[in-house]
């Protein structure tokens, strides 16, 4: 039986829309239009950008990719757009955060099957409020691009907690260079608590299968411009699929020299350790040390050469519009995230 095809336009061509596709250090496909393309129930047909550049790069890429069969129309506005192409089963947004308000909100309004948002989804829980009751209103789901929730080796980390035994502690942790808050960021969303923070918060909760409240911030560090570097957040007695667990921490840095993102699961049976670059896995066994004790042994856990975490979003996409599938990474849940992010700006 022929599989149903599904038209899409993404709207924004930088560099998550676009051009980190052409990152020969990320597993790819790494951006939107990619991972788009690579799904082969989805055709790519149109896109907008106000940069004229991006979009003439974009244009030469995807036409290229198409061949003889190119259909590919491109736009100055998202409002040119959809004034002119009125078949699109999924709109992609892929704009800058102090942009996805506006762009998400007319995407709902031209009432395609499924929008897909970037993360974060907005500037603030306001915005993202606003983005929810006219989605509610038109009944249009969108879904947020959460990455993690769709890699492989993060459904592998979930998988295995349930090996570990009864949870202790879950820290997790954000290193960059880039400022964590300040207040005159808050017009474009260019500081790391909401542009990566939100990635942390969101596959903490999603593994833990909980809602993270009323944080406890310390070790709050601010630098000679009074922005936020550094700061820890911590939760007691979280409940969650695995039972209470005793203590959550979040910790970011602002002024590291290198890029680390990694969340540390410990149970009485064993330890996660699953982050970029890393995926550990780690079980009780007769200490080689010690006589009488037990220690931590890596365990040699099989996991695939890639792990499929754009694709995987892009063919959630399609089973929910198959109705195969739920969303993955509902709207609902992104906006939990931002609350969370901000319970802990509260605190600075």
């Amino acid at each position: 039986m022929k599989k149903k095809r599904y038209y899409a336009a993404i709207i924004g061509t930088g560099r998550i829309g676009f051009t980190l596709g052409f990152d020969k250090k990320r597993e790819q496909p790494a951006s939107h239009t990619m991972a788009l393309l690579k799904n082969n129930q989805i055709n790519l047909i149109a896109a907008a950008d106000k940069k004229e550049e991006n979009l003439e790069k974009w244009r030469k890429y995807v036409r290229k990719h198409h061949k003889k069969n190119d259909f590919t129309l491109t736009f100055t506005s998202s409002d040119e757009l959809y004034e002119n192409v009125t078949c699109l089963d999924i709109i992609t947004v892929a704009v800058n955060e102090e942009n996805h308000l506006e762009e998400c909100l007319k995407a709902i309004e031209y009432k395609p099957g499924l929008v897909i948002l970037e993360k974060p989804v907005a500037l603030n829980s306001e915005e993202a409020k606003k983005i929810k009751d006219k989605a509610d209103e038109i009944g249009v789901p969108v879904m947020v691009n959460h990455e993690r929730r769709f890699s492989k080796d993060y459904l592998a980390a979930l998988k295995y907690i349930y090996e570990i035994g009864d949870i202790q502690s879950v820290t997790g942790e954000l290193d960059s260079g880039l400022r964590i808050y300040g207040e005159e960021f808050e017009k474009d969303g260019t500081y790391s608590l909401l542009h990566d923070g939100t990635h942390l918060v969101d596959i903490v909760q999603y593994l833990l299968g909980t809602s993270l409240t009323s944080p406890v911030v310390t070790g709050v560090h601010k630098d000679e411009n009074g922005l936020v570097r550094n700061f820890s957040a911590h939760y007691e007695s979280v409940e969650s699929r695995f039972g209470t667990i005793p203590e959550v921490t979040l910790k970011m840095s602002g002024r590291s020299k290198f890029f680390e993102f990694r969340i540390e699961i410990t149970g009485t049976l064993g330890k996660i350790c699953i982050g970029n670059g890393i995926a550990e896995f780690y079980k009780r066994e007769e200490s080689k040390l010690y006589t009488g004790f037990y220690s931590l042994t890596k365990q040699k856990i099989k996991l695939p050469a890639k792990t499929g975490y754009f694709s995987g979003m892009v063919q959630n996409a399609v089973d929910f519009l198959e109705k195969k599938s739920g969303l993955v990474s509902p709207l609902e849940d992104a906006i939990a995230d931002l609350k969370v992010l901000e319970d802990i700006k509260s605190k600075f």
